[in-house]
């Protein structure tokens, strides 16, 4: 049966065949590691989300099978699964790569380059959005926004974070990985494969040698603003890179001479200095 035949069929309300079941060594492994991880929560349909990826861990994306499997320990319908599966873009409904690359196009990353780096890699790679190359170990697709722009444009493989990218050095991460070269993050935790780190996200620990052992913490783009707020540095004058403001001087080194806002701290100095 063709997707299109059976699609057809769904949209007539004719019954599909039901989803086959998991080999019996396999379906017993997974009905422990199920037990698991329901028994950490109230209500057992609050499982679903780890057991999404638990599923996933198991193929590389959620299939029908594992949509069944999650449907059956939860007791709740193949529907019910299938709407949260459908919903939540860290579910695959589909095969693809050992590794995630994803390209941040939003807005900054966009601008700062990301929609230079995702074109690159298009034609790099011979594939679209989405797409996997034909060794079955890189898929790639636009993502939108990462929590780091300050470190834009962003690539993120797996979920782990490469910051900072140019075309070039894009290139060069995607051939590492095909080639199976050690490849390390930016920050945070050592790289590994999608259904590793699917495994990770049901609640499971990372057994890996040093794999807790993380690569790097917040930069300095991160902890900049942390500082400004804590009073542990001046305010800057915010102007494009390279340009000088009216004082004349540049943006990097510019204080801000903007006045103080009503309510803000400064006002509240004048008045006690007032007394």
């Amino acid at each position: 049966m063709t997707a299109q035949s059976s699609n057809q069929e769904v949209a007539l309300g004719m019954p599909q065949l039901p989803a086959p079941d998991y080999p019996a060594e396999v379906r017993a492994r997974l009905e422990t590691d199920a037990k698991d991880v329901i028994s950490r929560y109230p209500d057992s349909r609050s499982a679903l989300l780890p057991l999404l990826h638990l599923v996933q861990s198991e193929e590389g994306f959620v299939s029908r099978t594992g949509i069944r499997f999650c449907a059956e320990v939860l007791e709740l319908t193949t529907a019910e699964v299938t709407a949260v599966a459908t919903f939540y873009s860290m579910y695959r409904r589909r095969p693809s790569g050992d590794y995630q690359v994803g390209v941040c196009t939003n807005t900054l990353c966009a601008v700062m380059g990301g929609d230079a780096i995702f074109a690159d890699l298009k034609e790099h790679l011979g594939v679209g959005d989405s797409g996997t190359t034909d060794d079955g170990l890189v898929t790639l697709e636009h993502i939108e926004c990462n929590a780091a722009c300050d470190f834009a444009p962003v690539v993120m493989v797996n979920w782990e974070f490469f910051d900072n990218q140019t075309p070039e050095s894009a290139r060069g991460l995607v051939d590492d990985l095909r080639a199976g070269r050690p490849v390390a993050p930016t920050r945070g935790a050592p790289l590994c494969t999608f259904k590793e780190t699917a495994r990770i996200l049901a609640g499971f620990p990372d057994e890996r040698p040093g794999a807790v052992a993380a690569t790097g913490g917040a930069g300095p783009a991160s902890l900049a603003g942390l500082r400004l707020a804590k009073g542990e540095g001046p305010a800057r004058v915010v102007a494009p890179r390279g340009e000088s403001t009216e004082s004349g001087q540049s943006a990097e080194n510019a204080e801000d001479t903007t006045p103080a806002a009503p309510g803000s701290t400064g006002d509240a100095e004048d008045a006690e200095e007032g007394k």
